[in-house]
């Protein structure tokens, strides 16, 4: 391998999700911050989050496209 193109490996980067879950794994990028992870993702959980539609987009799309 050629010397100085690749970049810096963390063997321990940290990824943090807003679900306070902190996982230790290896990384071009010493910290990551990421909104779901396994430990809050409903596909894992079986654990469904309700959608909080403030604007109304949801309720306009399913009017516009005959959904209910």
């Amino acid at each position: 391998m050629k010397k100085g193109i690749h970049p810096t490996y963390y063997e321990e980067a940290v990824i943090r999700c807003v679900c306070g879950n902190v996982i230790v794994t290896g990384s071009t990028k010493k910290e990551i911050q990421v909104e779901i992870c396994s430990a809050c993702h409903p596909f894992y959980t079986g654990k469904l989050k309700t959608v909080i539609d403030t604007g109304g987009r949801v309720r306009r799309f399913k009017e516009k496209y005959g959904l209910k």
